[in-house]
């Protein structure tokens, strides 16, 4: 079922049980194609000339974004995401995590019997340029009210990230490196992952709540 603005959807406010707090979760859909830095960049970084250690620089790397992107809220190289609410805020606005937002691809919502709806894209209006986008619903929907499932009620599905590896912003890829060389050199050892240097190179690009 699509809905195109004959239905409204209860806020969260409004829900039995609910005090205006809901929860929001993450799934990962598909991942990054490739790393924004190669495992050539990382090895000239390290100054490691040899192949013996390609397996574990290349595991690095990966760790190494994963870690910055997490302490940055972000997300780097395209890649496509599920972000799960228990319902709409009362206000209507909902914040999309891990910007640069590419795009919303679909807007589901689900009902108390678990049937799904498509929110139709006329709906909503979405905010690209804000860190992190925002999703809007547009006016009041009239009745009758549809009335969603207490937990997971909502799913927006979307792509995320600065593009290709090109696009990353420099001083981002410089982060990773550094990340790299320390979990490199202190492998086996207890030590910060991120490390001063890192955070600062990264803090510009974080995304923080005031």
């Amino acid at each position: 079922m699509i809905l195109d603005g004959r239905v409204a959807l209860r806020p969260l406010g409004s829900l039995p049980g609910h005090d205006g707090i809901y929860c929001m979760s993450l799934i990962l859909i598909t991942p990054p194609s490739c790393e924004p830095v190669t495992l050539a960049e990382a090895k000239a970084h390290l100054k490691v000339a040899t192949a013996d250690d390609d397996a574990l620089i290349a595991s690095l790397v990966t760790a190494a974004r994963v870690r910055a992107e997490w302490h940055t809220g972000r997300a780097f190289v395209t890649q496509s995401w599920t972000q799960s609410l228990d319902a709409w805020p009362e206000s209507g606005l909902v914040e999309i995590a891990l910007p640069p937002l590419q795009s919303v691809t679909q807007v589901t919502v689900y009902a108390l019997d678990d049937a799904s709806s498509i929110v139709d894209a006329s709906l909503y209006r979405v905010d690209a340029a804000s860190a992190p986008a925002r999703l809007m619903l547009k006016g009041i929907f009239a009745p009758p009210l549809l009335v969603l499932r207490p937990i997971d009620a909502v799913e927006i599905a979307f792509t995320a990230g600065y593009g290709g590896a090109d696009a990353v912003p420099e001083p981002v890829k410089q982060a990773i490196l550094q990340i790299v060389a320390d979990l490199y050199t202190r492998r086996g050892d207890e030590a910060d992952v991120v490390s001063s240097a890192a955070q600062a190179m990264l803090a510009p690009y974080r995304i923080l709540k005031l």
